[in-house]
């Protein structure tokens, strides 16, 4: 007893009648990597730090808004873009939250001065990028869309990286990995791009990995966020404009007089101000169809996004609406109008079986569907354990949540009357579980199992060493990928 009886008189002890409770850990709070315009909050700077937000308009309050992408135009109208100006991760945060998701955190390595570079996204000497991810143990999912803005083999590095956080040094979170090149279509080849992600991407720790292809053509960029300023070289966009004219006046569509008219507003583009910029543009898209067919490519190229992101908020929103044993497929992509490779049932059979097991997730459109994401298995698509994405994050849910709640019996005597306070407080958990459909079975017992004592998961000498062991089983519930209906003929019966 606390309480010391020397005193006569009348004393009132409190004994707690129930466990401690295990609180449910957050399943889908991904961690984006990439560059923003800037990086604070007030005065202090994010750069390498961070930051938990919970909205789009979070994220350009303290991020900044899009980058101006620009692209070199060629003399017959093609378009290049400048490296240097491209980058992914302000689109694919809308994108994030055009797919449902909500709380999340960004790690800003850098703004738009000088392109991407590699030890950005994961240098450990400077503490940058995926290192300041391992003081946190909030996220759950690891993003990094700009990853194939990389050289190839710098994107399969961080990409191996990413894997090796989740898997090795973390455990408690999931990557989503994008195809490089995944804007093209596969040529089964020795350039094929699925073989070379697979060659790439390494064979360690894949079953904390899941890779989507092809990229989507999205909605994400509108035709007004983009005018002729994209385009780098306007001496080469005056000159373009100025044959449309001459090639008009030509075969007569024009007079003289209007002609000139037109090439005085065309001259502008290489010296109109930023107060100028809006009428300007409003003028030439009105009188030049070639400069809305350049502005509508533009704009084509900039909504063409990897597609990890968008499954994050995919990720996100299966789970807050049903829970983490969901699979994350059969879903529609927001703001997605198609795939950038078309992919049939006959294209995805060696994506989902590969001999390798590194099975590649496919998003393909349906008739009638719309863009579905139509694949649910981790990069270890030969393992029997972890073939499935919903199967390893609900493990993972069921471990941290657990031993989260486990840590309020360190210290506590290593006897039964610990052992039993603790494997009720387990068991109730798993009930919880097993009610809300992470759990298989008719009953408790056939959904899960912990043992716990001495002769049992302990030896003597485990007391003596201070530890406690307690095993847990569970039956987790797979997805039904693969539904066979069988039909046969049966005789007449009246």
């Amino acid at each position: 007893m606390a309480t010391v009886l020397a005193t006569p008189g009348v004393y009132i002890e409190e004994k707690s009648a129930f466990s401690s409770s295990v609180v449910p850990v957050a399943t889908a709070i991904p961690a984006f990597i990439g560059y923003t315009q800037k990086a604070a909050r007030g005065t202090k700077s994010l750069r390498n730090v961070p930051t938990r937000i919970k909205s789009f308009a979070e994220f350009e309050q303290m991020f900044g808004g899009a980058p101006k992408t620009t692209f070199n135009l060629g003399t017959d109208g093609s378009l290049e873009v400048v490296a240097e100006t491209r980058f992914l991760l302000h689109s694919s945060m809308r994108f994030y939250f055009a797919n449902g998701g909500a709380d999340c955190y960004i790690v800003s390595i850098g703004d738009y001065s000088s392109g991407v570079n590699a030890k950005d996204f994961n240098d450990l000497a400077t503490d940058s990028g995926l290192p300041t991810l391992l003081k946190y143990i909030e996220p759950t999912l690891l993003v990094a869309p700009e990853a194939v803005l990389l050289s190839e083999a710098e994107c399969f590095s961080l990409q191996q990286a990413m894997v090796q956080h989740c898997g090795y040094e973390m455990r408690n979170r999931f990557a989503v990995l994008d195809v490089y090149n995944g804007d093209k279509k596969r040529t089964y080849d020795d350039e094929d791009v699925i073989n070379r992600f697979r060659s790439g991407v390494g064979a360690n720790h894949l079953q904390w990995a899941a890779a989507y292809y092809p990229f989507v053509k999205t909605t994400i960029v509108s035709g007004s966020e983009v005018d002729f300023t994209n385009v780098a070289n306007l001496d080469g966009l005056a000159a373009y404009l100025t044959q449309e004219v001459e090639a008009d006046l030509a075969s007569g569509r024009i007079n003289a007089a209007r002609a000139e008219a037109i090439k005085a507003e065309v001259t502008k583009v290489t010296t109109a101000t930023s107060a100028e910029l809006s009428s300007l543009q409003a003028t030439l898209k009105t009188i030049s169809p070639r400069l809305n067919g350049i502005l509508a490519d533009i704009a084509d190229f900039l909504n063409v996004l990897p597609p990890s992101a968008g499954m994050a908020g995919i990720f996100a929103m299966v789970d807050s609406s049903i829970n983490v044993a969901k699979a994350p497929a059969n879903v529609s992509l927001g703001s997605v109008v198609a795939p950038a490779v078309q992919i049939t049932s006959d294209d995805q059979e060696e994506l989902n079986l590969p001999l390798n097991g590194k099975a590649v997730n496919a998003i393909r459109s349906f008739m009638g569907k719309g863009v579905l994401v139509w694949g649910a298995r981790t990069l270890d698509g030969n393992s029997q354990d972890w073939r499935y994405i919903s199967v390893r994050r609900t493990m993972t849910f069921l471990e941290q949540s657990i031993k989260f709640a486990a840590e309020a019996y360190v210290f506590e005597p290593n006897n039964a009357t610990t052992w039993s306070t603790l494997k009720a407080t387990v068991n109730n958990f798993l009930v919880n579980q097993w009610q809300s459909g992470l759990l298989a079975g008719q009953s408790p017992d056939d959904a899960f199992s912990v043992t716990i004592g001495l002769g049992s998961t302990m030896t003597p000498n485990d007391i003596l060493d201070g530890v406690l062991r307690m095993t847990i089983k569970v039956a987790i519930t797979r997805p039904a990928e693969f539904i066979v209906i069988t039909f046969e003929q049966q005789q007449q019966k009246s």
